[in-house]
């Protein structure tokens, strides 16, 4: 009986839980079947415009098509015979070649031995977001992601270098060979990146939680720190002179951070990274890749002060850095992000619809209550200025990475933000990868091109 009972109970949860995981598998043959029947359905913005679709010839051939070309490629994917799937077109297959039309037209359809139209999955992407995101980041190399903080709609997932999906099986070979621009990465959520200084904010939340007396913090930033062999540099050496944590933060001394580093416990520092997830597995429905805290009882000192100011071993994906900040703005709560709104038939009956959900609490809401003050004195008196006098309040952190190439040093821009930062709303992720870093901090420009095209 208990064998019976066990045996059952697998059965049901096999076709609640990994039913759907299968049944996408590339390696399972059913999905061929499907396609010999059903139409691949269309994958659309969340007002209605075609991000995916199938054209059927007069002679029954089919071609998917991608109305946006490069602009979506990575999040929307491809599904093509020959290189697979990949994005949407992967992780909603099964709805892609599920048919919801109305019986009796099914019924036609079965007579007439023609196909059936697949259903429609509705994204909560934004076609005209996704597309000033693409042109604010213009010829860099970089990644920009917008959500909404209180429910995990994902905006904009945009990856440059990008490629055009429509064009995906006379490229592919040379996509693949393309080590330099690697435009099949999504960078969004697979790039691995040093934080530079947006990582101040993960050093500040720590320092929070070992000293009580954190608003008594003082450091006299004389523009570097040295200890031993090391020193490091605030930015162009600027001299910030006495600092609580709160200016430390919006002025982004490294000197301030480098000196709070030292003071830190190794064990609680990590056990801070990893509540807000570096070491962990992430919520995201496309592939990415972990980010890291190398820091453990054995790190040095100068490591430690690398490590605080966002350089040293640490890595982390302009996605992550997106979940963070929308764990601040949400009062600690991180939603659980997510990219299809619903699932309809093709004459747009509702057949499933995602609402919003929370994933896990980060940080208490007095912490994040906080991080927020600090993060608006960094667009209010600090590094993120540009942002100040526009219609909608918001507050961030800039970032700046360095790091070694054959042809010289080289600096990855980065921004994370908020927006109304009373209630918020849109929460950003940017990157600029590989640029000289003689040209100021590109990835605050972008930010803003996207946020006053919403708000305007």
């Amino acid at each position: 009986m208990l064998l019976f009972l066990a045996l059952m109970g697998y059965i049901v949860y096999f076709n609640v839980v990994r039913a759907k995981q299968i049944v996408n598998s590339p390696y399972n043959a059913r999905q061929d079947n499907f396609a010999e029947q059903v139409i691949r359905g269309n994958i659309t913005d969340r007002n209605g415009n075609v991000l995916a679709q199938t054209e059927v010839a007069e002679d029954g051939s089919e071609n998917r098509q991608y109305p946006y070309g490069e602009i979506f490629a990575h999040v929307v994917g491809y599904s093509h015979e020959d290189a697979g799937k990949t994005g949407l077109e992967s992780t909603e297959n099964f709805e892609l070649l599920t048919s919801n039309a109305f019986f009796l037209e099914k019924l036609k359809n079965e007579f007439q031995g023609q196909k059936k139209q697949g259903d429609t999955v509705v994204t909560t992407l934004d076609a005209n977001l996704q597309q000033t995101a693409y042109q604010a980041l213009g010829e860099n190399k970089g990644a920009v992601v917008v959500m909404e903080a209180s429910t995990g709609k994902i905006l904009v997932l945009l990856s440059k270098p990008s490629y055009d999906p429509n064009q995906i099986g006379e490229v592919w070979q040379l996509l693949n060979a393309d080590e330099e621009n690697s435009p099949m990465l999504n960078r969004v959520t697979q790039g691995a990146y040093a934080p530079g200084s947006t990582f101040k904010v993960v050093t500040a939340l720590e320092y929070m939680r070992e000293h009580a007396d954190y608003a008594n913090y003082t450091y006299d930033c004389a523009g570097e720190i040295t200890l031993y062999d090391t020193t490091i540099h605030c930015f162009d050496s600027t001299v910030h002179g006495f600092e609580d944590l709160r200016s430390s933060l919006a002025n982004s001394c490294n000197a301030s951070f480098a000196n709070i580093g030292l003071s830190l416990n190794r064990a609680s520092y990590r056990q801070t990274a990893e509540d807000l997830l570096f070491n962990k597995k992430l919520p995201c429905m496309l592939e990415y890749s972990r980010s890291s805290f190398a820091v453990n009882e054995t790190t040095g000192d100068a490591e430690m002060m690398m490590t605080a100011m966002g350089q040293g071993n640490t890595l982390v994906s302009p996605y992550h850095m997106a979940l963070i900040t929308a764990a601040v703005a949400n009062g600690g709560i991180l939603m659980e992000p997510y990219l299809v709104e619903k699932v309809t038939s093709h004459a747009g009956t509702e057949i499933r619809k995602n609402v919003p959900k929370s994933y896990r609490k980060l940080m208490s809401s007095e912490e994040a209550a906080q991080l927020k003050e600090y993060m608006r004195a960094v667009v209010e008196e600090g590094t993120g200025m540009l942002f100040a006098g526009q219609p909608y309040t918001s507050a961030g952190k800039t970032g700046t990475a360095e790091y070694s190439m054959v042809d010289g040093e080289k600096t990855h821009s980065w921004y994370m933000g908020f927006t109304n930062v009373e209630n918020p709303e849109l929460v950003i992720s940017v990157i600029v990868e590989g640029y000289d870093g003689n040209d100021g901090a590109k990835a605050v420009p972008i930010a803003k091109q996207v946020l006053d095209a919403y708000y305007n």
